[in-house]
């Protein structure tokens, strides 16, 4: 099993992967679940080679209880990417990205959550599990626009029982490639800079299995 020479990695793509996909957040649904009135979510599994995605068969996702302690155990059925996010050069060049740093064949399963947080009255978890790690044995967040928010720094821990030793308010267009079997990670909550408007983020997360 291969696994990264890195514990974390901040990497970029192009602004005009980031001006492609900014737009395409506006229609990501709610979802019955604990969190989906305030994470909307797309999800999606992909093949990255010859140039293009290729999007595989339609599946639920589940993590254990010992992974999330959130929503663990929960299966759940989230819509598909839209065909235009699936087919853009923006999404092409991210799965790109974060194929070729961590060595996956052309056959490798790549999930893809589209994920926008919108602010809720005050304070609103990004990741309502709180210092977790994902199951995987790759995984990239990318950061694709922010509005009216403040905090939502990605936080890095060597061990969950200790303070985190990277935080980042990640700007447009970065990414950051983790090992998740060497480290843990967390969001700070977001909150609106205008609490008489709502604010959002909107992120990709990326996660890879080894065959």
């Amino acid at each position: 099993m291969y696994h990264p020479d890195y514990l974390m990695q901040l990497c970029h793509i192009s602004d005009q992967a980031v001006k492609e996909l900014e737009p395409m957040f506006d229609d990501l649904p709610t979802t019955p679940y604990a969190d989906g009135q305030y994470r909307l979510r797309r999800y999606s599994i992909v093949h990255c080679h010859d140039g293009a995605l290729r999007q595989m068969e339609h599946h639920t996702f589940v993590q254990s209880q010992a992974i999330n302690q959130h929503q663990g155990g929960v299966v759940r059925n989230f819509e598909e990417l839209t065909p235009a996010v699936l087919h853009s050069e923006g999404l092409f060049e991210l799965c790109r990205l974060f194929k070729d740093n961590n060595e996956l064949d052309d056959e490798q399963d790549i999930e893809i959550h589209q994920m926008r947080v919108i602010t809720l009255n005050d304070i609103t978890p990004v990741s309502p599990e709180g210092i977790h790690q994902d199951g995987f044995d790759h995984i990239a967040i990318a950061a694709i626009d922010r509005k009216n928010v403040q905090g939502g720094e990605i936080l890095v821990y060597k061990d969950r029982s200790d303070q985190p030793f990277f935080s980042l308010a990640m700007n447009n267009g970065d990414v950051a490639l983790l090992d998740d079997h060497a480290v843990w990670h967390n969001a700070n909550p977001i909150r609106p800079l205008n609490p008489s408007e709502h604010g959002h983020m909107d992120l990709f997360v990326l996660t890879a299995r080894e065959h």
